[in-house]
């Protein structure tokens, strides 16, 4: 693998904010060397090790990325005047400093335009690090995006921001130890950096395949992508430099058709047929492929054998699934029967190092046929607890199971221990014997994963049992996202916070005119369920509010209160306003840092 020089010496090891919590540590993985210790998978060692590689490195003429300063790359394409930036990073921080290093090292230039590549926080959360903001107001800045992605890339991390956010703490292994016992990454990249997400709308959206533009002198070719990698997500081409930017389309990895943090199902059959158009488009021409993580493949072969491999993992998950589907086999099976051709399973680029075959296939069967296996054993099971008590009754109470749970796991038969002993947790969540012997089964099967997310998850869930739940820095959503939300979505998110055993039978209308953005809402709860209504005006309504979407959110956020916002002017309001309050009152408050391994009380 041929890398262009890069400039280390320049490089910040260690990132902090103002009030001094660490926001990136390089220096975490520099035990990354050598041999792949028993404690890690080699495979998986490997690609920890190519990802610690770290710096600014030149991809070809007038293109430089920044890899190693978070989980996602920056890249830097040189204009006439200044710089597009490609995928700003998680946070503000890391961005700031990636440009920085770029330009003391290449020479001083403003960013004129920044692509979003796609809707993932992670490919533009750090776009106020980069983008001065008197230049973007003055028009000199555009930002440059996929059709779709404002309502994705707030949807997504809004609506099921919490569990999200919690078991993306998981996922990348933020609560374990860095090291060859805790976490060496997570296939995709190392980890996540721990600063401010915040986000910049749009100036130009992208929603056809072919579309053409010139930015600050770059001609530049989009190819959509949507729905494959992510809902709102393209592919770009520089003709002059015969580059192309693979988005997170196709990566040095097996993506996730499912990702273990939780989302959507994705489309594995349109995300291998993308791939193909990407082939015909741009096979023949290209000469250098890079993407929003790992490193650039070099020379139109490869490019297009990369490719190939990309478009084949998918189109294989896909087809073999369903294959084994229609033959009646149920998503469990499937995950264990499924093996991939031996083409694939020794192109490095396509092996499991993030997504896995298993919950990829599991993914696709429930992409089409949804959670259910058709089984009606299945189909209105006992709740966890509940089951869990059972069987440990079933099988002779908690001695027994543990003596048997502990031969098995002297056999090495980890995966048995891990599900079996779990039944004894559900049913009784305080008993240590059970608690170490399941952390012991977790912290092995972790050792033996190929993926970097199922290490993360195995370890950490070990962790949650030996200590309890430890909360830990991760990145911090900024008021940009909570504004960028329409009304609509503001009033969705607050509806799934109502507590029934809170609102009981009441009953309580309001109307809401936004006067910056002119649009009304009624606003009604009845049935223990809140409903929003766009250009109605309810009559009788217990009350009425004349304000703007900022102070809305500022209310929301609990950082103004009505008397101050009617004191500065932008909230005014007729009727009962104590009845807001009781509605406020029925709404209930998610815990980040609720326990995943243990039962949740």
């Amino acid at each position: 693998m041929r890398h262009a020089a890069s400039l280390l010496r320049s490089i910040p090891r260690s990132l902090r904010i103002p009030d001094g919590a660490p926001v990136w540590n390089q220096d975490q993985y520099g035990f990354l060397e050598g041999k792949a210790p028993a404690t890690v998978n080699p495979s998986l060692w490997r690609q920890g090790q190519l990802n610690a590689i770290n710096g600014l490195f030149e991809v070809t003429d007038g293109i430089y990325q920044i890899r190693g300063f978070d989980l996602s790359n920056m890249t830097l394409v040189r204009g006439d005047t200044g710089w597009i930036v490609i995928d700003p990073l998680v946070s503000e921080e890391t961005a700031r400093a990636g440009l920085e290093l770029a330009n003391r090292e290449l020479g001083a230039l403003p960013v004129v335009a920044v692509i979003y590549s796609h809707s993932h926080a992670d490919h533009f959360g750090g776009v106020r690090g980069i983008v001065d903001p008197d230049r973007f107001a003055a028009g000199q800045v555009e930002i440059i995006a996929p059709s779709g992605f404002m309502e994705y890339a707030v949807a997504e991390n809004v609506m099921a921001g919490n569990v999200m956010t919690r078991r993306a703490a998981y996922q990348f292994g933020n609560v374990l130890e860095k090291g060859p016992k805790g976490q060496v990454g997570s296939g995709l990249g190392q980890t996540t950096s721990t600063g401010t997400v915040t986000l910049i709308p749009p100036t130009d959206i992208v929603s056809e395949t072919g579309t053409e533009m010139v930015v600050d002198g770059v001609p530049i070719i989009f190819q959509m992508a949507n729905g494959s990698e992510a809902p709102s997500e393209f592919i770009f081409y520089f003709p002059e430099q015969k580059a192309l930017c693979l988005s997170e389309v196709a990566t040095h990895v097996m993506h996730n058709v499912y990702t273990l943090r939780g989302a959507k199902m994705r489309d594995a059959l349109g995300w291998s047929k993308y791939i193909n158009e990407t082939i015909q488009l741009f096979g023949d021409d290209v000469k250098v492929a890079f993407a929003g993580h790992h490193w650039p493949t070099w020379g139109q072969e490869r490019v297009v054998d990369l490719l190939d491999g990309q478009r084949d993992i998918y189109r294989f998950i896909h087809d073999q699934t369903l294959r084994l589907a229609n033959q009646g086999y149920g998503p469990r099976d499937i995950a264990n029967m499924i093996e991939l051709p031996e083409a694939l399973a020794q192109n490095f680029a396509t092996r499991g190092y993030y997504g896995s075959l298993k919950h990829n296939a599991e993914a696709v069967y429930n992409y089409y046929l949804g959670w259910f296996d058709g089984n009606p054993a299945n189909l209105d099971r006992l709740p966890p607890a509940e089951s869990g008590a059972r069987y440990v009754e079933f099988i002779g109470g908690p001695d027994v199971l543990l003596a048997k749970a502990q031969a098995s796991f002297d056999k090495g038969d980890y995966r048995w221990v891990a599900e079996v002993v779990n039944h004894l947790l559900l049913a009784d969540p305080e008993n240590e014997a059970a608690r170490e012997l399941q952390a012991k089964a977790l912290t092995q099967l972790g050792y033996q994963a190929e993926s970097g997310p199922w290490r993360n998850f195995y370890l950490s869930g070990a962790q949650e049992l030996r200590d309890g739940v430890m909360p830990t820095p991760a990145p911090r959503i900024g008021a940009d996202v909570m504004t960028a939300m329409t009304p609509e979505m503001i009033f969705d998110f607050l509806a799934l916070h109502l507590n029934p055993a809170k609102a009981g039978d009441q009953t309580l209308t309001f109307n809401f005119e936004f006067t910056d953005v002119d649009e009304q809402y009624a606003v009604s709860l009845e049935n223990d369920v809140l409903n929003n209504t766009e250009g109605l005006v309810a009559e009788d309504a217990d009350a009425s509010f004349q304000l703007t979407l900022p102070a809305f959110g500022a209310l929301l956020l609990q950082r103004a209160t009505v008397p101050q916002l009617v004191k500065n002017g932008t909230l005014t309001f007729d009727g009962n306003l104590q009845a807001l309050g009781q509605l406020m009152s029925m709404m209930d408050t998610f815990d980040p840092w609720f326990p995943i391994t243990t039962q949740v009380k």
